[in-house]
Order: C-alpha cells, then structure tokens, then sequence
C-alpha cells in the first residue's frame, strides 16, 4: 500500500501501520464529504483510532439526523471513485495561518497559535479538500475501499466543558470488504449481547430521564439477581475475616478536604449541599468513612489487619456521554473494602485479596483478563499527591509484592489512584474493549492526612497501611459483565426465575399450583406460568425471553402419576421424573453455584 508522507516522499506503508494510514485517510475524506454536503462546516480535530475515525465538526445550528450520516458516507464513496489524488506541502508559520484565515478554519488557526513553538506545518490536499495534518496519507483516494459511517455524538472543543460543543462524527474503515464485514458480525453480536437490551427484555433494571440519567432503578428480577451477588460476595468476605458496616451516602466538604478527594476528584463530584452552615456532597467513594471507622478508638498492634467491608452506595457524576446502562452510571454500589495493616502484613494481605480475586474468576468462569500495575505520572502534581517519598515507597512495595507472588503484570504510568498505586484486574468482555473489574491500591497517603494510628509492639504510635480493594468492582458493573457473557443465562443459582411451572391446560392448573407451591417451600424462585397460551408459546417465552433454567410441562399425564416433566432453556427434554428427584437435582446445583 503506497503512502505519501508530510515532505513529499512516497513509499511503502509498514503492515503495522496500514489500518491507522487507511483511518486517518478517511478521516479527511469524510471532512472533504461534509464540506461539500454543508459549505458552513468549520472542521476541529479529524484523527483516526483504535477502532474507527472520527472528525468534530461545528455545523452551527444544524442537527444531523440519520439521512444526513447516509449521505456523507455516499459522497464519500463519490469522492473514492473520483480517485483524487493526494498531495502534501509544508508552509512556514505566516503562510500557514493565511491559508487557514482564507479558508475560514477558525479551529485550525487557534491549533496553529497553540503549536508556539513550530516554525513551520504540513498540509494534505485531495481535489479542493485541505487539511493541516502531519500524515501520512493514502496517496489517492480510490485505496479507501472499505468504510462506514457509525454514529455522531457530541464533543467539547479541546474536551473542555467551558468550550464550544462540536458534531463529533464516527466511522470505521478496514483494508477490504471482508473485514467491514466481519467488524459488522461482531456489532451485530455485540448488539444481541448489550446488557441493556437483555436488561429491558428480562425486566432486570430500567432509567426514566425523570428520575435523572445515569440513575438506574433495579426491577425486582435485576434486584434478585443483584442481591444473591451481594450475599456470595460477602460470604467469602466474611470467611476472610471481614467486618461489614454500613455509611451514610453523604459526607462533609470537610471529609473530603481533609482525604484530598475535594482537591484532586472535585470535577467527578456531585455539587456541594449547603445547609445550617455546613457544606455535605454526595460521596463518590468510602475510604473517607471507613478512615473515620478506623479513628473512632485507639487500635494496637494486635488488632491489626483490620478489614472493613461494605456494599457502599456511590455517587459520581460521569459526563452523559459516558453512561451506559449499569456498567456505567451516576449510581452506583462498590463492594468495598479498607484493610488497614502494618507494614509487615502488607504482602500477606495483599497475596490473600488477589487470592479472592482469582477464586471469584473461578467460580464465574472468568479466564479472559490481564493484571496491570497502575503507576502515577510523576509529572502530573495536580493529579497525584505530591510525595515523591511516599510514592516510590509505595510502587516498589506494589511491585515486590507482585513479583514475589508470581503474578504476571505489566506497569501503565498515569493510572494511578491520586493517593496510591494499583492492581488493576482488566477483564476482556464477549464484545467491546476491556475494562477494569478487580482492583487492589495500595495507600500510605490517606492514613496520614487522617492521622491514623497504632501502638506497635514497642509502645510507640505507628500509622498504619491501608489496602483498599474491590473485587467484584461495582455490583452494577459485575452484573452488566455477566449479563453480556452469558446473554442473560445466568446460572442456576443466580436466575431471577429458576423454574417456571407451566400447565398444558386449566384441567392441570391446580396440580401446577401445588408443585410451585412445594418448590416455593423449598426456597426455589418458581414462577406458575397460569397464561391461556399454548404450552409451545409458554415454552419459547420461557426459553426465550424470560431465560429461565428449567421449565415444568405438567399436562394430565404429569398430574395423575405425580410427576414433572422437566426441559431446559437450551432444548433439551430431560424426561418425567419425580419432584422430589427435581428438587434434589437442581437444589444440588444451587449449592455448589454450578455455572
């Protein structure tokens, strides 16, 4: 694939870098397609990504609806069949900024003041299009054989929320037309797999723009299910050691002053609350009440680890363009938990947290995933505690930690907690990017500015460690994994309805009754399906929709001889056999939380 580069020169793009030069391309090609569909158009950025590209454009007062993304994506194919040309110049600074004055490209110019210290900038042309750009580029237009527009959204000028809000423009663009294809299988996959969709057509959880966006309510079916999280997660906690409590979900200006969240996590809070004199904010985080926790009574040596749990109420205020159902909203619970320990428990607490990490991945089936260790930006002072100190104290701890354990990781710099660095667990879901399910930090910061302290074993008063974890992250987010894993068939043990009793006809309703009846007793969420519906409609629903494990066709057969007829979601008929061999079958599938 030929590429012109920035001075001219044409040569041979490297594989490696084939889908970003194709990207890229496209990119100005989509910008030369709005420009000749909307002459007003006035062009910000225009790079390619991971996955796509995508230009922000200001269009003024005009809305783009799903006709006008049509109609680009057909200029631009327009424009691939002109097989314009490509061509690249550099102008000096003064040249550079007349060129974008002439053509009115106010953004390009403002680029231009921001680049102080460049002497001089490259610009890619094709047929009238022009573009300041560092390249390289396709060398003619016809090589981009195989795209498509996605989505438009909005965009913040420079992402800052005090500046003007753009179009921002999507597509995707692939070396041929199998790979557009294929891409398309997988959206397609990823659209039957949304957490959202199977949300709504299982009565898990919904959103009303009444009650606020990002405020997801949970139906009773989601409820179940997140409930029964909540009690395994817990449980193992609590054979760990775990002491659980339960926080207010707001807290005082104060608190957070005094943890550094009001000074470093102020943008992804709610608004502070003034009433009687006193400022209260929704909290995004526990750790500030659990340090509180901690703080009520003198502690000694001997009390330490200290492991505090809780299934905490969270509140943060995510920008709209990111909420996502329940993998990301404004509301949300964290299964949380501070371990406050001295420094010589800190890799046998932190070996037992990834210990309880990698037992829950086990018992969900979880084996797609990676472990990062999440270092600070030493050059980043306003994001991180300045302590240079405390920081290298802290990442070298992390990291002997890991490596004595035998866990394989590597380091990102920049991802860091403001207070401390982190085990991140990245998950890699059926569909989409990866994102972090686990966590385990490691804090010298916190205990400090809450002047926490112990009496070690010598009398003297010594501040503790604290570990703060998460293995499930989010229950919202851990569901909203699952649902997406397993397309809404979650394991027995976690179903909203694990069986639904279904009569062929009224003449058996009252047998049905009493079957649901006993398997009720028994503590199994049973459902009598009592609809008019042919026994095959009851079926498909159940299967289908409702995804419930185990249907029970009772017809007069069943009802005489005082049997179950027993299917399973996947189609399998598994034949008449006595209740009390159901109940003990499936009741033994609860217990060992079979997947």
């Amino acid at each position: 694939m030929k590429i012109i580069y920035k001075d001219g020169s044409v040569g041979e793009c490297p594989q490696e870098e084939e889908l970003h030069v194709l990207r890229h391309t496209a990119a100005h090609i989509m910008a030369q397609a709005i420009k000749r569909l909307f002459p007003e158009a006035d062009f910000a950025y225009g790079p390619a990504t991971q996955n796509g590209f995508y230009y922000d454009v200001d269009l003024g007062e005009r809305k783009l609806g799903p006709e006008d993304l049509e109609a680009i994506e057909k200029e631009m194919r327009k424009i691939c069949k002109e097989n314009l040309p490509v061509k690249s110049f550099v102008l000096n600074r003064e040249d550079s900024k007349k060129l974008m004055a002439e053509r009115g490209e106010k953004f390009k110019l403002e680029h231009i003041d921001d680049l102080a210290d460049e002497t001089e900038f490259s610009f890619y042309q094709q047929g009238e299009y022009v573009d300041m750009c560092l390249g390289p580029h396709l060398t003619y237009t016809k090589a981009l054989k195989a795209f498509k527009i996605t989505q438009q959204s909005g965009a913040y000028w420079k992402n800052d929320s005090e500046r003007q809000m753009l179009t921002r423009i999507n597509g995707v663009a692939f070396r041929n037309a199998e790979e557009l294809a294929e891409w398309e299988k997988q959206q397609q996959e990823a659209r039957e797999r949304d957490h959202r969709k199977i949300g709504r057509e299982m009565r898990l959880f919904m959103t009303d723009d009444l009650v606020g966006r990002g405020l997801p309510m949970f139906l009773p079916n989601g409820y179940t299910v997140w409930q029964e999280l909540e009690n395994y997660i817990k449980e193992k906690e609590r054979r760990l050691g775990y002491q659980h409590v339960m926080t207010p979900c707001v807290g005082t200006v104060d608190l957070y002053k005094t943890s550094g969240h009001w000074d470093h996590y102020k943008e992804n809070m709610f608004p502070a609350m003034e009433m009687e004199g006193e400022a209260y904010v929704l909290r995004p985080m526990n750790c500030p009440h659990h340090m509180r926790i901690y703080a009520n009574r003198p502690r000694s040596y001997r009390n330490l680890p200290i492991r505090i749990g809780e299934i905490a109420h969270d509140f943060r205020y995510e920008a709209s363009g990111t909420l996502k159902g329940i993998e990301r909203g404004r509301h949300f619970c964290q299964n949380d938990a501070h371990l406050f320990v001295t420094p010589e428990q800190i890799k046998d607490e932190v070996s037992r947290v990834c210990d309880l990490i990698f037992d829950v991945y086990k018992d969900f089936g979880i084996t797609d995933y990676r472990c990062v260790l999440s270092l600070r930006d030493p050059a980043d002072k306003k994001k991180y505690h300045d302590d240079d100190e405390m920081w290298n104290t802290a990442e070298s701890a992390l990291r002997e930690v890991l490596l004595s354990l035998g866990i394989d990781f590597t380091e990102e710099i920049g991802e860091a907690a403001f207070y401390g660095p982190k085990l991140d667990v990245n998950v890699k879901p059926a569909v989409g990017a990866e994102y972090t399910l686990s966590t385990c930090q490691l804090d010298f910061c916190l205990p400090a500015r809450f002047d926490l302290k112990y009496i070690d074993r010598d009398g003297s008063e010594k501040c503790p460690v604290v570990i703060h974890r998460a293995i499930l992250g989010s229950l919202d987010r851990f569901m909203a994994y699952l649902i997406e894993e397993t397309k809404g068939r979650f394991p027995l043990w976690l179903a909203p309805t694990q069986v639904k009793v279904l009569p062929v006809s009224e003449k058996t309703l009252d047998y049905a009754d009493a079957v649901t009846e006993k398997l009720s007793d028994a503590g199994i969420r049973a459902v009598l399906d009592e609809s008019n519906e042919k026994i095959g409609y009851k079926i498909r629903l159940a299967q289908q929709e409702d995804r419930v494990p185990y249907m029970l066709v009772l017809g007069a057969k069943e009802a005489e001889s005082g049997t179950v007829t027993v299917r399973t979601r996947t189609g399998e008929d598994l034949g008449a056999m006595e209740l009390d061999a159901f109940l003990a079958r499936i009741r033994g599938e609860i217990d060992s939380k079979a997947r």
